[in-house]
């Protein structure tokens, strides 16, 4: 005897050996010998062999219209058997029986399941709505099917490319339009982004770098919701002192300026004026929100995203000819030796004398301008008339100041590259679309104007910080143990030194329009002139926040991101200059294995024909294809352009970070696009090459 039974969710057929009241042994075609439950046997039979019954009842099974058999069916619980008899005859044959078996078993939007061989028909809408699903995943995958047949043939679906940045960094692999692209990629063996590229579904690769910026850091746009900015409604005391600023001419975000009082008379007062926000906005409000949001402004060349609406701004900025809210600190020198005798914070309105642009005033405002009373220019710009004095001091202040920190850094701050300007000419601060035409100029770092401002901003984030740290008041901070190769620049809640800098604590108190912990802690400054040894208890975040660990890290991502993106579109409006200028060959310094640095451009690039070469050897250099997407571009030594290398401080050490004012040290270097299919996966990945000095407009 044989019997037909249910293994694991299929059909077997086999020669009874023994059986028992709960199971029978049974041996299969192969050999095999199992031991089957009795609840688990569909039918007992003496013919045909196993092997013909279950190829005969295979061939029913698929000839079978559901349809009909549904049709067919009784209301309540049935047997196959019973059904196989109404369906074909009351004679229905063993191989009948067993074909219907099979089919009810294989068609479940039609029959669901109600025990051994029993089953029960669905009712009439959920099977309309299952034969619907069945359909429409029958044409979906249709469709796959001709997507991946026109990418394999370099043709981009206009759903595929609706999706391209979706596919690519944060895909749905549920999705028909991600399927395609995985299918089309195993087919031709490309990766998908090459594949998108050879099918045009990219138009531009401007647009690529800025949508995928947008999708991983403004899923929902860059707008702002509508907000009123609040008022300042503290009585101030306006400040006798004078002040201006120092910034580019693009800068709306006007956070600092500067003053000086009782020059000639053996004691100076510097002040250093931060604009006020955090006297309006609170804790937890409407704009307090956007700006824990977006935490940071971002720039990019040409262009900028602001972490606050630019209506918000304008009620804060230190704009010219306003009497400003600000929050102050004097410092109190001698005039003669710069040793500092007191600080003081104060909370007040400022005159805000002028908006200097240090762009359109650092070929005015030079070394001999400052030094040697005698040196005149055929007449100083009107923003500088009556100032001269003022910056003459300031300069002298900023370079005793970065004197006496480099003594506790234990070595000089070494800044002998420069800093890059990129303008898009035509632009004027709308939105690029990447065809602009881009001009680079250079800037010294540490021209006069810059070290006024950043040994000022070191100065007052130094101060600040160590104060909040003595009233037992948390802030926000920035520290570095050592600047030993790999130890990195930390934030914190403790007053730690910041080695690179060379001072006991930093705090980034001094762009609150622009940083959001610069925003937190300016409340807390705020607490601290308020209400002095008893500061702690009335500051918005106490010891031990966790809302300041949050923001920590919440900033550190952000800030990281920002920061990544702005080296990238660098790099891509520099490649951009060099293939709109048609350059080339480029003058270059070995400073890495295989990699240079262009002399003249902000351009790190791997070469061959370097093997040999000692470290700091000028190099010419025949540049090779750009690849705008990847960002990519690779170049061949011609020659050896210096008869000896030129000495170079020990990797790590060429440039330290500067956490100043204006700017940080970022990292500029080509990106790589990979894609794993083995995780069906699109990815991308920065590969960062060496410091790259990025200023931020």
């Amino acid at each position: 005897m044989y019997l037909l039974f249910e293994e694991t969710g299929k059909f077997l057929a086999g020669r009874m050996l023994s059986e028992a009241d709960t199971s029978a042994q049974v041996e299969l075609d192969s050999g095999k010998r199992l031991k089957v439950k009795a609840a688990n046997i569909l039918l007992k039979f003496d013919k045909p062999e196993p092997a013909q019954l279950m190829a005969a009842a295979q061939a029913v099974a698929a000839g079978m219209e559901l349809d009909m058999a549904w049709e067919f069916a009784p209301e309540g619980d049935f047997g196959f058997a019973e059904l196989a008899r109404d369906y074909f005859s009351e004679q229905a044959t063993l191989a009948e029986q067993a074909g219907t078996l099979m089919a009810l078993y294989d068609a479940p939007h039609y029959f669901r399941r109600a025990g051994k061989g029993r089953f029960k028909k669905a009712s009439a809408d959920i099977l309309a709505q299952a034969l619907a699903a069945i359909e429409k995943k029958k044409q979906l995958l249709l469709q796959i099917e001709a997507w991946v047949k026109d990418l394999s043939q370099g043709i981009c679906p206009q759903p595929i490319r609706d999706q391209l940045y979706k596919i690519l960094f944060k895909p749905d692999k549920n999705a028909a339009e991600y399927k395609a692209v995985v299918e089309a990629s195993r087919a031709t063996h490309l990766g998908p982004l090459e594949l998108l590229i050879k099918a045009g579904a990219i138009d531009s690769p401007y647009q690529f770098h800025w949508k995928r910026f947008l999708l991983e850091n403004f899923p929902k746009g860059t707008g702002f919701p509508k907000l009123d900015a609040p008022l300042i409604t503290d009585d101030l005391p306006l400040s006798s002192a004078r002040a201006f600023s120092i910034d580019d001419s693009a800068t709306t975000e006007i956070d600092d300026a500067l003053s000086v009082q009782g020059l000639g008379t053996g004691t100076v007062v510097v002040g250093i004026h931060i604009a006020a926000p955090a006297l309006a906005i609170a804790p937890g409000s409407a704009v307090d929100q956007v700006g824990r949001t977006r935490l940071s402004t971002v720039y990019m060349p040409g262009y900028k995203l602001t972490m606050l609406p630019d209506e918000v701004v304008q009620n804060y900025t230190l704009q010219e000819g306003r009497d400003c809210p600000a929050v102050s600190l004097y410092v109190t020198l001698d005039e003669a030796t710069l040793d500092i005798k007191a600080t003081a914070t104060q909370l007040e309105r400022v005159h805000i004398g002028a908006n200097l642009r240090h762009d359109q005033l650092d070929d005015v405002v030079t070394l001999a301008w400052l030094e040697d009373p005698t040196f005149m220019h055929k007449i100083d710009p009107q923003p500088l008339q009556n100032k001269r004095e003022q910056l003459s001091f300031l300069h002298r202040l900023a370079k005793d100041l970065k004197a006496k920190r480099e003594v506790v850094r234990g070595k000089p701050e070494n800044f002998n590259r420069p800093d890059y300007n990129f303008r898009l000419l035509g632009n004027d601060g709308a939105e690029p679309d990447g065809s602009e035409q881009v001009q680079i100029s250079v800037r010294q770092r540490g021209a006069p104007l810059d070290l006024i401002v950043s040994e000022a901003m070191i100065l007052a984030n130094s101060t600040w910080g160590s104060w909040m740290a003595e009233l037992g008041v948390p802030g926000i901070y920035r520290s570095q143990a050592s600047m030993l190769p790999g130890v990195k620049v930390r934030m914190g809640t403790k007053a730690l030194p910041h080695a690179g800098i060379g001072v006991k604590s930093y705090a980034w108190s001094s762009s609150p329009l622009r940083r959001y912990v610069d925003l937190v802690n300016q409340w807390q400054i705020i607490a601290c002139a308020r209400h002095g040894k008893t500061a702690a208890l009335a500051a918005p975040f106490k010891p031990k926040d966790a809302e300041l660990f949050s923001i920590i890290s919440s900033f550190d991502a952000a800030y990281s991101a920002y920061n990544g993106y702005q080296n990238a579109i660098e790099r891509f409006w520099t490649l951009q200059y060099v293939q709109q200028n048609a350059i080339t060959e480029i003058e270059a310094t070995l400073f890495k294995d295989n990699l240079v640095r262009a002399d003249h451009l902000p351009l790190v690039l791997p070469v061959l024909g370097a093997q040999g070469l000692p470290r700091g050897a000028r190099v010419l250099v025949k540049l090779g294809d750009i690849d705008l997407v990847s960002l990519d571009i690779h170049g061949t030594v011609l020659e050896r352009l210096d008869a000896e290398p030129e000495g170079l401080d020990a990797p790590g050490e060429q440039e330290d970070e500067q956490d100043d004012e204006q700017d940080d040290d970022t990292v500029a270097g080509p990106i790589a696009i990979a894609v794993d299919l083995n995780e069906v996966d699109a990815v991308t990945s920065a590969t960062t090459a060496t410091p790259e000095a990025t200023p931020a407009p």
